[in-house]
């Protein structure tokens, strides 16, 4: 049930960041998932090699529980947050995700660790940003610039963070006077923008960059309203939708759709529809999107008139739970591994749905090393036993459902086809590694290798003169167990491959490449932890037919 509402707040929010190096931030994530979840705090945390930042929220007792966990880590001894109150809970569910940068630039060699600029204190912020010979810079998104920013600051009208770095090569008010560049003064939501991007001005010859300690929150938070050069109200990334002097909760109100404040007298547009779209979002969704987003606010209100959560995690376990039949196979699985596709293909056809567990090869599970310990994917975990090879996994499930008649056992050509699938595994393997990785053989390129497999897909191509389909005039279990190996290969080079005279062997690789069956396969999964909750392969209900035919 939704808590009722009380005169007092009693749901703290803190916002935290600290650029650290962070090598194993990997491994960190799970722990750190599982603390936040049994003390029922929510929230979003990002972790990356080159710190964390994170804003969560809950009963004060548990959200200083959570700061406490992290900060006994020497690596973020240093961790410093802002808090808030809120009558309502900011956030809906608990995310820990690994990112590449925890504020995404997209520019290699920018380290805040070493390079940021000169912090200056809220309370002498006002008389930098008044001196005539400092250009102020916002270096927040648009839409968060409207709402409310610094007297005088420059907006460069970013649509995302990542722009930053071309705007400041163009920008004229940055440009050299006298053959002096100009001192700057950037400033962000909470600190951690303008902390990267005066580690950015640095790398372009700017000697003399500051930033806001503590960003606009602290600002806000210690300045009073008569004596602060902000305008207007601050927007935050959660249910707040945005605060203003006192970290008080402000006016604004956000659009469902696209995540942004609403425009002024959004509300008296024809595109405005409550929970679906506003003026700004209206041309950029489908019309089954926009029925998708009707039927998910009908039940919001629903859900909001019994008193009862329409978002979190019962409503997904109830989804999950009519997905995943009790005692249903465990499946380890690599998106992008051949083995793992064809073993995904089979256990998808047979129609035997399973526990995914999406790895990553460079931190294998302890669980899966302890079902297999030869720490290869697929592995299939069933009740009575383990399947760690790809072919059996396969040739299991078809055995248990087969109706598109994908097997040749029985059938005369069952030897021929096990031969062809021995030559994919042996040979044309070997070949395809060393010419996709010929780094690893210490090879100058894999070119000889490439030109020696040619000859087992010239072997294909002629099959596939004479049939629609490896094994015939249907699709079976040869064709999507040889498929992912030729499209690793093909994908290597695509331009060359397609300039090949194999124009069979291309048709049967393309006419894979854009069947349902192969998009149902390639569904992207979080990667799996050992707190995480089930989640279904397929990931939804198996569609009527994944024929593949002539």
């Amino acid at each position: 049930m939704t808590p009722l509402l009380h005169d007092t707040p009693v749901y703290l929010t803190a916002a935290f960041y600290l650029f650290v190096d962070l090598p194993n931030y990997l491994e960190r994530r799970a722990a750190l998932l599982a603390f936040c979840e049994a003390h029922s705090v929510k929230g979003s945390i990002l972790l990356a090699s080159e710190g964390i930042n994170g804003t969560i929220a809950g009963a004060a007792n548990d959200v200083h529980a959570v700061l406490a966990y992290l900060r006994q880590d020497p690596k973020f001894a240093k961790l410093e947050h802002k808090e808030s109150f809120a009558h309502k809970p900011p956030f809906h569910r608990m995310k820990v995700r690994l990112k590449k940068e925890i504020v995404t630039m997209g520019v290699d060699g920018i380290s805040p660790i070493h390079m940021a600029g000169t912090y200056v204190k809220p309370e002498d912020w006002n008389a930098l940003i008044s001196e005539p010979d400092v250009v102020v810079i916002d270096t927040r998104n648009h839409y968060e610039v409207d709402i409310g920013t610094f007297k005088g600051a420059i907006d460069p009208k970013l649509q995302s963070f990542s722009q930053l770095p071309e705007w400041v090569k163009k920008a004229k008010s940055l440009e050299a006077r006298n053959g002096k560049k100009p001192r700057v003064a950037m400033f962000c939501t909470g600190g951690i923008r303008c902390e990267k991007s005066t580690a950015l001005m640095r790398t372009q010859g700017f000697d003399d960059v500051y930033h806001l300690q503590g960003g606009i929150l602290k600002y806000l938070e210690v300045i009073p309203q008569d004596k602060s050069l902000w305008e207007g109200e601050c927007f935050v990334f959660d249910e707040r939708v945005s605060v203003t002097h006192g970290l008080h909760e402000g006016t604004q109100e956000l659009c469902r759709c696209c995540r942004e404040p609403l425009p002024a007298d959004a509300k008296a547009s024809p595109l405005f529809e409550l929970g679906v779209s506003c003026p700004r979002c209206h041309a950029h969704t489908t019309e089954t999107q926009k029925q998708s987003a009707r039927e998910r606010q009908k039940q919001w209100e629903i859900a909001k008139s019994r008193q009862s959560d329409h978002i979190g995690t019962p409503q997904r376990q109830q989804k999950i739970k009519a997905l995943l039949p009790q005692d249903a196979p465990i499946l380890y699985s690599f998106r992008r591994c051949p083995y793992a596709m064809r073993a995904r293909l089979a256990l998808l056809v047979s129609g035997i749905r399973c526990e995914m567990r999406e790895i990553t090869l460079a931190h294998k599970p302890l669980s899966m090393l302890e079902a297999s310990p030869k720490g290869t994917v697929p592995v299939l975990v069933l009740q009575d036993r383990v399947l760690d090879q790809s072919l059996d996994i396969m040739h299991w499930a078809l055995s248990q459902n087969d109706p598109q008649g994908w097997s040749t056992a029985g059938q005369p050509m069952d030897e021929a086809a096990h031969a062809l699938v021995r030559t994919c595994d042996d040979e044309f393997k070997t070949h395809l590694d060393r010419y996709k990785y010929p780094n690893r053989y210490d090879l100058p390129n894999g070119l000889e290798d490439r030109q020696a497999a040619c000859a087992y897909l010239h072997q294909l191509n002629s099959q596939l003169m004479q049939s629609a389909f490896l094994m015939g005039e249907k699709w079976s279990w040869v064709d999507a167990a040889i498929a992912p190996f030729i499209r690793q290969f093909a994908r290597t080079d695509r331009t060359w491959f397609d300039a090949q005279t194999w124009t069979n062997l291309q048709t049967w690789l393309i006419q894979f490449e854009q069947s349902s069956i192969f998009s149902t396969v390639m569904h992207r999964y979080k990667i799996w932890y050992p707190e995480a909750k089930p989640v279904a392969f397929p990931p939804d209900s198996p569609a009527l037919s994944f024929a593949l035919t002539s």
